[in-house]
């Protein structure tokens, strides 16, 4: 169950990446998916910041009148984007230590 929060994206991330560090005994192949995945999150938040900057930009050239409001939901975009980001950093620096145990 996800509770209504802050981010229901991060709180799904972090249920898929609890139940792929609970069942890395029973597959180690687990301990990468779960690596492949945060980098794959990771890459898609800097890619989806860089379109929605590019979509304001096209968007201020055209118009030009609502450039304050422009730069105030770029500076949401960027804060959410580090925001995601700072939690998948976090995810990564506690990692499992089955990383060492794998042959």
């Amino acid at each position: 169950q996800v509770s209504g929060g802050d981010d229901e994206i991060q709180q799904l991330q972090k249920a898929l990446l609890d139940y792929l560090d609970e069942n890395t005994e029973i597959d180690a192949s687990l301990v990468f998916s779960r690596k492949f995945y945060i980098a794959q999150w990771f890459r898609d938040t800097t890619m989806e910041t860089e379109k929605a900057i590019k979509s304001q930009k096209d968007e201020d050239s055209s118009e030009g009148t609502h450039h304050a409001k422009d730069v105030e939901t770029t500076g949401q975009i960027m804060h959410r984007a580090e925001s995601r980001k700072k939690f998948l950093r976090s995810i990564i620096k506690t990692a499992p230590s089955q990383f060492s145990t794998l042959k």
